[in-house]
């Protein structure tokens, strides 16, 4: 089992971008599950959200302390909260950034960068980056097909808005997979 955790801020979409992660984990084939942290969030403050992919039926239902791959939609978190607190050992970071890998100081980690903020105002015309950030998600780490992210998408959004959402999905995809100045190994 890999145990996924968003970070963002409200408004950005991370609670959407977990379930669809689960969605399209469960198109593939394998279990999942994905749900929310809620406190006091407002628009602009820093959200969590979860996602968990297995082979197995997943019994854990409780928030996820020890990620392995953590999906970062706003950089600046980095200086409000300790968005790497409990990533496991040679874990997973995609990061929404113009900054290089190895600008953020993150140990034992294999950290990847790209710039989805650019594209999602290319696409779509907003800084809207969650369902961008699926495709990075697919390319960096290959634990969901990016046709069922782009599957998950058109069953949860309207014709127009999804098709969009998919176009983004496949540019940063393409990109992530394509340009190598954005990985870490």
């Amino acid at each position: 089992m890999i145990e996924v955790r968003f970070h963002g801020r409200g408004g950005q979409g991370a609670v959407t971008a977990a379930s669809l992660l689960a969605v399209a984990a469960f198109k593939d084939g394998k279990f999942s599950q994905a749900f929310p942290a809620f406190g006091v969030e407002r628009r602009g403050a820093p959200v969590l959200a979860f996602t968990r992919i297995g082979n197995k039926f997943i019994r854990r239902k409780c928030e996820i302390y020890e990620p392995d791959i953590l999906v970062v939609l706003d950089s600046t978190l980095f200086n409000v909260v300790d968005v790497t607190a409990g990533l496991k050992d040679n874990g997973t970071v995609i990061i929404n950034t113009e900054k290089r890998p190895d600008e953020f100081g993150i140990e034992n980690a294999n950290v990847y960068t790209i710039d989805a903020t650019s594209l999602a105002f290319e696409v779509l015309g907003m800084n809207i980056v969650n369902t961008g950030m699926l495709g990075a998600f697919a390319a960096f780490t290959n634990e969901v097909n990016k046709d069922s992210i782009n599957e998950a998408i058109r069953g949860h959004f309207p014709e127009n808005i999804a098709e969009k959402n998919v176009l983004l999905v496949n540019k940063i995809y393409e990109k992530a997979r394509k340009n190598d100045k954005f990985r870490e190994y």
